[in-house]
């Protein structure tokens, strides 16, 4: 009979919290056969860093000055299913998946998501238009963040 390992691995929880220092991540979770294991910032006063007040007033100022454009972009929005880094091309220098003004159709790759070294494509929702990108090419992203908006 095979020995089944009964403690955990406190090196690989170690590198998990090491990822999350080095990248600012706020969780990282991995899962490898019945193992699974989640690491996480949740209750530090990192949110309350100085970038926060600086970027706050340029969203409430953005959202007063358009308030259906904001109502538009949360019904409509694709959002990040991971936390990784966006990339709009396959490949540096080359065309980007989807331009503003695109259509896409639904299951079509719009961008991709980097986590932990694996490149994740992610599909359009739904068919439709493309009206606007709110992700820069190689741009840290948050699990639920809009990305893009399709119409």
């Amino acid at each position: 009979m095979a020995d089944k390992k009964t403690g955990i691995d406190q090196a690989l929880i170690r590198d998990l919290a090491n990822i999350l220092n080095e990248t600012d991540l706020t969780e990282i979770e991995i899962e490898q056969e019945d193992l699974r294991i989640r690491v996480s910032r949740a209750g530090t006063p990192q949110y309350v860093s100085a970038p926060v007040p600086a970027a706050a007033p340029v969203a409430v100022a953005a959202a007063a000055a358009a308030p259906e454009a904001a109502a538009r972009t949360s019904k409509n929005a694709l959002t990040a299913p991971m936390v990784g880094t966006a990339y709009l091309s396959p490949a540096p220098g080359s065309r980007p998946f989807v331009e503003v003004g695109a259509t896409v159709k639904e299951g079509q790759t719009v961008l991709i998501i980097e986590a932990m070294k694996t490149m994740n494509q992610i599909p359009a929702p739904r068919s439709g238009k493309v009206v606007e990108i709110l992700v820069e090419d190689g741009a840290p992203v948050e699990y639920g963040e809009a990305l893009v908006v399709i119409e």
